[in-house]
């Protein structure tokens, strides 16, 4: 947020509300009386920008059904299809720094916008830049709708819990809203399992404040976000701990194992959550009940679908690939059950098509009635279906140009692609921002591309210890980070108590240097090789920087440390 044409204030939010209302009123059926859905967080300026929206909305004519307090993301989604409005607009920058804020749309399906409504919407903005109003306004066509949706809501999620015939017994728990939104919704969600007694909440945490101030980065799955929960823990004698990210559509969870806490990945919980939904549902026909995950999500869910009878697709990353594919799939018929991605997202189509983190919460509790551990529970998995590691790590960067800069460098390693990543061949390489894949028929990608957005994935070749590597680095479409996800895949040698020692010896093995959880650092260095990523600590921030690595001899292997 800040003054300029390239931050959040009132009068890009005006233009961009102006520029959606035009689009809207062209090109979707009667948007005036279907109207729009507006709902806010607790950040810095959010309500505000909330209301100068709603009075641009309303002086196009179109309602604007309006949540008159905070809420969570996905009770505007949730909205949109209930109501089926035209659109909707949350206020939230989600897990961002405390300076941060955004503007979220969706469209009339209930699911993130996607191409090429988004393009054309820029258009429409582009096209509408001079503000027509200009503050707050009282108009009778903004209609409340807080507490209707709320009790719609978890009366929704009250029939998708229980579908589980468990015990209700109490599994205590401690939780953190990181001083978001989430605990009023968490409290109605634990009522409807009977698990009200069971909540221990960390106090510092337990109400908004846009300026986060007990944490570096308001994001569970930042090294020492859940500090204070896990040190409530410790206090309560309680060994399960519960978090979500300050608009509550992400959802992490931490246990203490044997003296130790131990914070799941996304992945875990994911693979978690979709065997428990295993368990509730028999397949009519194997070929129509399907699960989801996006392409920078672990193999593991593919696997345990194959088994267990079910179909598995993989979509891009983000929800509104994973919403929209599960829309677009049950229009075809098609049952999808659950979506996730590694990012601490989990999807319930019944529900709403985008992440929720109550929703995640609350299927987790009852999960957890049944389990007990849900480490342990893990471990069964494990067992059964093969262990699969996940490493993920992002560098901060500086600028658009240094990201975009990285990425055309790693193109020009070698052509059509590098053969080698560290002391790995590489088996197949996709680029879904220039729309090549090796291993498909004319090199044609299997799943959608978009030049604007950077994201190369690599298939390595197995060793003696894994049944292959897959690697991806990408740019954040959210946050000014280059992301990358390494997936071992079916691991023949793994044991669970060795799993610390196990990651050191694949990050040895393959020159990757790292930190203590979360996976922060990464280095490397190949006498062969021509480009290296590097990344250095600072006291306030994480750098990247790219250089590169001398090449000795005409070795042009193309080789990628």
């Amino acid at each position: 947020m800040g003054a300029g044409f390239n931050r959040l204030n009132g009068l890009t939010i005006i233009q961009t509300s102006q520029g959606l209302a035009e689009y809207l009123l062209s090109d979707v059926s009667e948007p005036a009386t279907a109207g729009i859905v507006i709902g806010y967080d607790a950040r810095h300026n959010s309500q505000y920008f909330a209301e100068l929206a709603a009075a641009v909305f309303e002086s196009k004519n179109i309602t604007v059904w309006w949540y008159e307090d905070t809420v969570h993301t996905p009770l505007v989604p949730f909205a949109v299809k209930t109501l089926e409005a035209a659109a909707g607009v949350m206020i939230t920058a989600s897990h961002n720094p405390a300076q941060d804020n955004g503007y979220k749309v969706y469209g009339s399906n209930g699911c993130q916008i996607n191409s090429p409504i988004d393009a054309q919407i820029v258009t429409s903005i582009n096209m509408n830049l001079e503000p027509l109003t200009w503050g707050l306004h009282e108009y009778s066509m903004r209609k409340p709708i807080l507490a209707d949706m709320s009790s719609r809501y978890f009366l929704s999620l009250g029939r998708e819990v229980a579908l589980a015939e468990v015990e209700k017994r109490s599994v205590p728990f401690v939780y953190t809203p990181m001083h978001g939104v989430g605990l009023r919704y968490m409290m109605s969600a634990v009522d409807i399992v009977g698990m009200k007694e069971a909540i221990t909440v960390v106090d510092q945490q337990a109400q908004p404040d846009p300026e986060f101030p007990t944490v570096r980065y308001p994001n569970p799955e930042e090294h020492g976000a859940l500090d204070l929960a896990l040190a409530t823990a410790d206090q309560k004698g309680v060994t399960l701990v519960l978090a979500n990210d300050p608009d509550a559509d992400r959802f992490a969870v931490a246990e203490k194992v044997d003296n130790v806490w131990r914070q799941l990945t996304g992945d875990q919980v994911g693979v978690l959550l979709a065997h428990w939904l295993f368990s509730l549902i028999s397949p009519q026909v194997t070929s129509d009940d399907f699960f989801l995950a996006s392409a920078v999500s672990s193999q593991m869910l593919s696997y345990m679908a194959q088994v267990e009878g079910f179909s598995f697709r993989e979509t891009l990353t983000g929800f509104k690939w994973l919403g929209n594919v599960a829309r677009d799939m049950r229009s075809q018929g098609k049952r999808v059950h659950f979506a996730y991605e590694e990012a601490l997202g989990y999807m319930f189509p019944n529900l709403v098509h985008d992440k929720d983190g109550i929703a995640a919460a609350i299927h987790f509790l009852r999960a957890c009635a049944s389990w007990g551990s849900p480490w342990a529970k893990l471990q069964s998995l494990y067992e059964k279906y093969g262990y699969f590691e996940t490493i993920n790590t992002y560098w901060r960067s500086p600028s658009i140009q240094k990201t975009l800069g990285i990425f055309e460098k790693l193109r020009n390693l070698q052509r059509p692609f590098p053969s080698r990543v560290s002391n790995r061949t590489v088996t197949r390489w996709r680029d879904l921002t220039i729309g090549y894949d090796s291993a498909t028929r004319k090199n044609v990608p299997d799943l959608p591309t978009s030049a604007s957005s950077q994201m190369i994935t690599c298939w390595l070749d197995q060793s003696k210890s894994d049944g292959a590597i897959r690697f991806t680095i990408r740019a954040s479409g959210t946050e000014p980070k280059i992301k990358s996800e390494r997936l071992e895949d079916n691991l023949t040698d793994y044991k669970a108590d060795l799993h610390d020692q196990y990651i050191s010896s694949v990050v040895a093995n393959n020159r990757i240097r790292l930190d203590k959880e979360p996976y922060r650092f990464l280095d490397g260095s190949n006498k062969n090789g021509s480009m290296m990523l590097t990344s250095r600590s600072r006291k306030d921030s994480q750098m990247f920087e790219i250089r590169e690595a001398p090449v000795q001899g005409t070795n042009s292997s193309g080789s990628v440390a």
